[in-house]
């Protein structure tokens, strides 16, 4: 029961935060919004919400959730790892008992991996040298669940979770920020990375009436 109940709030608490700042990237990136919601009018129409089935035919709003975890990894140094033995790792001398953490928010955001690292990009997935990139671990450019068997359990479903809310968001309803100010993007401290201020927006159905039924 306190497995169950450890996943179920971990997942909820950084899968809210991601769609956070998906959501705020996309806010401070119009076109980039409007390119996701013609992306979806033309894969699912107005007649009705998205559909789970539709992911595979969305991979702008797949690109999208990429580039928010590249920028934003929900657990910027992950999870703690310890050294079972004594071990080399690139020239260092690591003893038994050594905890390691690893800076994902560093490393995806490192020059020497990704052109223009501090700019929100979800294009660099669908036709540069980041195309076939995955996030479950194989590469380790990208690593925002980890990698290996202490990496998340439950990426499989974070994302399909993520993609459907924020597909469904995009295109049930226009967004607009409170102001004409951009939105702040400024991090709270803390193991996760949540925003440091509330976001507040207002929503529009930009859907048929029966679509919300």
């Amino acid at each position: 029961m306190h497995i169950w109940q450890s996943l179920t709030l971990g997942a909820t608490d950084t899968a809210t935060t991601t769609l956070t700042w998906a959501l705020t990237l996309l806010l401070n990136n119009r076109e980039i919004l409007k390119k996701a919601q013609n992306e979806l009018e033309l894969n699912v129409g107005r007649e009705r919400q998205v559909r789970e089935s539709d992911i595979k035919n969305l991979p702008y709003l797949q690109c999208i959730i990429k580039e928010t975890l590249r920028l934003y990894p929900p657990v910027p140094l992950l999870l703690p790892h310890e050294a079972m033995e004594d071990c080399t790792v690139g020239g260092y001398h690591i003893p038994a008992g050594t905890r390691l953490f690893i800076n994902a928010s560093k490393i995806q955001r490192d020059p020497n991996l990704w052109p223009d690292p501090d700019q929100f990009l979800p294009e660099r997935f669908l036709s540069t040298s980041a195309k076939d990139l995955d996030v479950r671990g194989q590469d380790f450019e990208l690593i925002p669940f980890g990698s290996g068997r202490r990496m998340c359990p439950g990426v499989t479903l974070a994302l399909q979770v993520m993609q459907l809310a924020l597909g469904n968001l995009l295109h049930g309803f226009d967004i607009e920020n409170l102001s004409d100010e951009p939105l702040d993007m400024s991090e709270s401290s803390g193991l996760s990375s949540p925003k440091a201020s509330l976001l507040e927006v207002l929503l529009t159905p930009r859907l048929s009436a029966e679509a919300y039924i």
